[in-house]
This record gives C-alpha cells, sequence and structure tokens, in this order.
C-alpha cells in the first residue's frame, strides 16, 4: 500500500512542477498564461498534503507531545500510547466518512471547479483516500504505535542536542591543546 501512495505523490509532485513550468513560459516567454494551472495546483497540492498524511502515519511521524510520556514507566507508557493510536484511527474513521457524504454530495451535484471545469469530486477525494488510508496505516502499524517502536521525537532532539555540543566542545578542547 505504502509504494503506491508514494508513487502517487510523485507523480502529482512532477505533474504539479511540470504544469508549473509550462505556466512559467507561456506567462513570461509567450505573454499567455494557463488560466486553468493555479487551479490544478491548488487540487495537486491537496491531494500531495493527503497522501502525505498517510506516509506519515505509516512511519509514525506524526508531531507528537511526548515529552511526559516518555518518562511514563512500562504498563502507563503503553496505554498512553494505546489511547493516542485509538484516537487517531478513530478521527480517521470520522473525517473519512465526512468526506465520503461531501464527496458523494459532489458528484451528485455535478459540481466542478470554476476555471478546469474539473469536477469538484476529485479534490474532495483526495480528504477521503487520505483519511482511510491513514486509518488503514495506523491499524496496521497499530502494535508500532502501541509499543512506541518509531521512536520520540523529544528523545531524537536531545540526543542530536547533546551530540552537537558535545562535538562543539571537543572541537574549543582540540583549539585549546
Amino acid at each position: 500500500m505504502i509504494s503506491v501512495v508514494k508513487t502517487l505523490f510523485c507523480i502529482a509532485i512532477f505533474v504539479s512542477i511540470g504544469i508549473n513550468f509550462a505556466n512559467i513560459v507561456g506567462r513570461y516567454v509567450f505573454l499567455a498564461p494557463i488560466i486553468w494551472a493555479e487551479e490544478i495546483l491548488i487540487f495537486l497540492m491537496v491531494w500531495c498534503v493527503f497522501l502525505g498524511s498517510v506516509m506519515v502515519t505509516w512511519e509514525g511521524r506524526h508531531i507528537k507531545m511526548d515529552l511526559i510520556s516518555i518518562a511514563l514507566p512500562s504498563p502507563f507508557k503503553e496505554i498512553v500510547n494505546f489511547l493516542g493510536a485509538a484516537t487517531l484511527i478513530l478521527v480517521c474513521l470520522f473525517v473519512g466518512y465526512q468526506a465520503f457524504v461531501v464527496t458523494g454530495l459532489m458528484t451528485r451535484l455535478d459540481q466542478k471547479s470554476v476555471v478546469a471545469e474539473i469536477p469538484m469530486t476529485i479534490p474532495h477525494a483526495a480528504i477521503l483516500v487520505g483519511a482511510v488510508a491513514m486509518a488503514i496505516a495506523a491499524v496496521w502499524r497499530f502494535r508500532s504505535h502501541v509499543t512506541g517502536a518509531f521512536g520520540s521525537d523529544t528523545e531524537a532532539a536531545t540526543k542530536q542536542v547533546t551530540e552537537a555540543f558535545a562535538t562543539d566542545k571537543t572541537k574549543e578542547d582540540a583549539q585549546t591543546r
């Protein structure tokens, strides 16, 4: 699943770059901008955000407020992680359901974008696909979320700062000798 998401993400990025480049050339070389380019770029950006959120969920890299939870003893740390992972799944399912309702509404109303006349089902489907795929990724890697196998951003940042200061101190000591 994650390789499909990464492939779609890369395709959306490269298509965005191509459209943006073509629009720049059209605007400044031929004095004829592509009028639908910005609208499509916004839709592609929405898709990239929601596809990227699936990759972030898969890798357990959401922003976490884990300063206190990493200091908890073992059974309590896993309980907090369990509650966090369960909440993530429930929120994703709730958002997915709401996006399903709105996407269905856009389809029934045959709503189209103003300039490019793209069916609005397409950008709204990004939220639906992203939320459901995030829920699937969180369920698939639930054990890793609960056990903290992804690591802690707080611990990683602390280690990075400590190593940076240790390296600076080592350099200062070497220079004073």
